[in-house]
């Protein structure tokens, strides 16, 4: 079993930063991609960014060029730097992570952090 623990939501102007952490309980050696999720009200769950096991990284169109996704494997964390956030970031963000074993591909979900953008 995978835990994943979130932390640094909070309220920001907007063209504000945050930085969210997501604390992993186990070795990334085992994972095959984590990555940040986010569900504002009345929308579905949206990718953000994602980063593979070999450090291959993906990001939704409306945040390229803002956030950062980032990894340190010697404390089992994995980050998402927020810059010039917008209203429209505003959303419960999830940490993610997957991993193969037997064949099979297990999920994990964090509990979820807010964030709030004001204009």
């Amino acid at each position: 079993q995978v835990h994943l623990v979130e932390s640094g939501g909070g309220l920001v102007q907007a063209g504000g930063s945050l930085r969210l952490s997501c604390a992993v309980s186990i070795s990334f050696f085992s994972i095959n991609t984590m990555g940040w999720y986010r569900q504002a009200p009345g929308k579905q769950r949206e990718l953000v960014a994602a980063i593979t096991s070999g450090g291959t990284t993906n990001y939704a169109d409306s945040v390229k060029g803002r956030f950062t996704i980032s990894t340190d494997n010697a404390k089992n964390t994995m980050d998402l730097q927020m810059n010039s956030l917008k209203p429209e970031d505003t959303a419960v963000y999830y940490c993610y992570a997957d991993q193969y074993y037997g064949g099979i591909k297990y999920d994990y979900w964090g509990q979820g952090t807010q964030v709030a953008v004001s204009s």
